[in-house]
């Protein structure tokens, strides 16, 4: 029990360095794409509990969406200025009536 040396040295020749956040975004298509929010258009829902707002991409994550804007539904609360992670930028949310 105590003498397992192969895992021993497995563990040690771990070399591996960890990447920094900038860099992970940077290199990751799959990466969470940052977007402002411009502005809180209204409450969707059944019970309003979704709100709809307008975002905009930043350049920071993603140069080739920079400038780029988009209505999606949120969950909780939400406010002008916040800054959404989305992991899906493709689609559009379908405007309030």
């Amino acid at each position: 029990f105590g003498s397992s040396p192969a895992l021993g040295s497995k563990r040690a020749g771990h070399s591996r360095s960890p990447r920094s956040p900038l860099s992970f975004a940077t290199m990751d298509s799959n990466a969470p794409k940052l977007a402002k929010v411009e502005k809180v258009l209204g409450r969707t829902g059944s019970r309003g509990g979704v709100i709809q707002v307008r975002v905009q991409f930043m350049y920071e994550t993603s140069p080739e969406l920079a400038g780029r804007s988009l209505i999606r539904n949120v969950k909780g609360p939400i406010r002008e200025g916040d800054i959404l992670a989305l992991l899906e930028t493709e689609r559009e949310a379908r405007h309030l009536r």
